[in-house]
């Protein structure tokens, strides 16, 4: 059941319950070694969220601003959320497949927490 993407753009549709509706957030996509790498690296902000695959960790070194991380497994459910400052590493999470980065404080609003569910909608 792997998922492959392009880098690109898209909307990350969180369903964190059963009777909410569920919430879409702008989407960067890097799927490309180089746009992993790249990350969010050098931003001061970021619209909505950038989702890294295949990743199963991520380091915060040369960030401006901590952010929130999110590891996925491979049925794209969240397996933890963490926030980390500038200048972390964090540690590999075995059975995540994909990460998810988005500016500190904004996932807790989306509704994205460990066992909550993501669609990816890939922009054509």
């Amino acid at each position: 059941m792997g998922r492959r993407w392009r880098d690109g753009s898209g909307e990350l549709m969180v369903h964190a319950g059963d009777d909410e509706p569920p919430v879409t957030v702008p989407l960067e996509i890097a799927s490309s070694y180089r746009a992993r790498t790249k990350g969010l690296l050098g931003r001061d902000s970021v619209k909505g969220a950038i989702l890294l695959s295949p990743a199963n960790s991520v380091h915060t070194f040369r960030m401006r601003m901590p952010i929130d991380v999110a590891y996925l497994d491979r049925h794209l459910r969240v397996i933890a959320v963490r926030t980390m400052r500038p200048g972390r590493l964090g540690m590999p999470r075995l059975r995540a497949r994909h990460v998810v980065e988005a500016e500190a404080g904004v996932m807790g609003e989306w509704g994205l927490r460990k066992g909550a569910r993501v669609e990816v909608v890939v922009s054509v």
